[in-house]
């Protein structure tokens, strides 16, 4: 496989499929594509060892990846995973379907709610973001470049550091369940008009709820207005979303996830 070495039990299970290389979103990782599986190769990081453990625990209480073979060899990490069926909540299709996108993107979110975390190995709560951030912003791992134009200069926060200082002094009360942590729109899939599972699950775990309604309203929002791809969707009402959940938006809530990603 070009210049990649793999593992022989990974080896085993791709020999002779074809493949594509997915280079959507910002992860580091290197992500082949297969008919039926997913390969992930990444640095070896102690938390992926986590994230692994959370995959395993989520089979067969939300429609996910299932871990088919797991291997560590040197610096590297790979981890090979079945498939989730149907597209992106952002294909082409459902942009312009946004009431059938919006329903779905809900539904997926009230499943994660609904799902019993009393023995969820993982817990992905403001203590744990926050002491990740700090690590972020003391090492300069921030990506200024990749904020919101507001968040930082004038009118906004002086820089990364100011911007922690105020996360960590105005915490909210949260309300605890099943979280992705990642709910963007590439990671919500949909088919025949439902959604249909999760991918990119590295920071799931118990987790607020509102981070993952921040995270979700701020890619409608973005991937209506062209942010990505270019294409313009003036169909598309990212308030909908709070229609399909059944609730008001807490806006501080908000805002302050969308504010925390910024660290990351």
């Amino acid at each position: 496989m070009e210049d990649i070495k793999l593992p022989e039990s990974i080896q085993e299970k791709i020999a002779g499929k074809k493949y594509t290389i997915d280079d959507i979103g910002k992860s580091e990782s290197k992500v082949m594509i297969f008919d039926d599986a997913v390969l992930k190769i990444v640095k070896f990081r102690e938390r992926n060892e986590k994230v692994i453990q959370m995959i395993r625990w989520m089979e067969g209480k939300v429609p996910a990846p299932r871990v088919l073979a797991y291997e560590r060899e040197g610096d590297y990490q790979y981890l090979l995973m079945s498939k989730v069926k149907g597209t992106m909540s952002c294909d082409p299709y459902y942009m312009q379907r946004p009431n059938e996108m919006i329903r779905a993107l809900a539904d997926g979110m009230k499943l994660l709610w609904s799902v019993d975390i009393s023995d969820c190995p993982r817990v992905m709560d403001l203590d744990v973001e926050l002491k990740e951030a700090r690590s972020r912003v003391e090492n300069g791992q921030v990506d200024l470049d990749d904020a919101e134009p507001d968040t930082f200069g004038e009118g906004g926060f002086k820089d990364p550091a100011e911007l922690l200082s105020w996360l960590e002094t105005h915490r909210p009360s949260c309300e605890m369940v099943l979280s992705h942590g990642d709910y963007c729109l590439p990671n919500v899939f949909i088919e025949d008009g439902k959604f249909s599972g999760f991918i990119d699950l590295p920071e799931a775990g118990i987790g607020d709820k509102w981070r993952d309604i921040a995270l979700c309203y701020r890619s409608l929002k973005h991937n209506a207005e062209g942010s990505f791809g270019g294409a313009v969707y003036p169909d598309i009402d990212p308030n909908k979303l709070f229609t399909e959940l059944g609730i008001e938006p807490d806006w501080d809530k908000i805002n302050y996830y969308i504010l925390l990603d910024e660290l990351f």
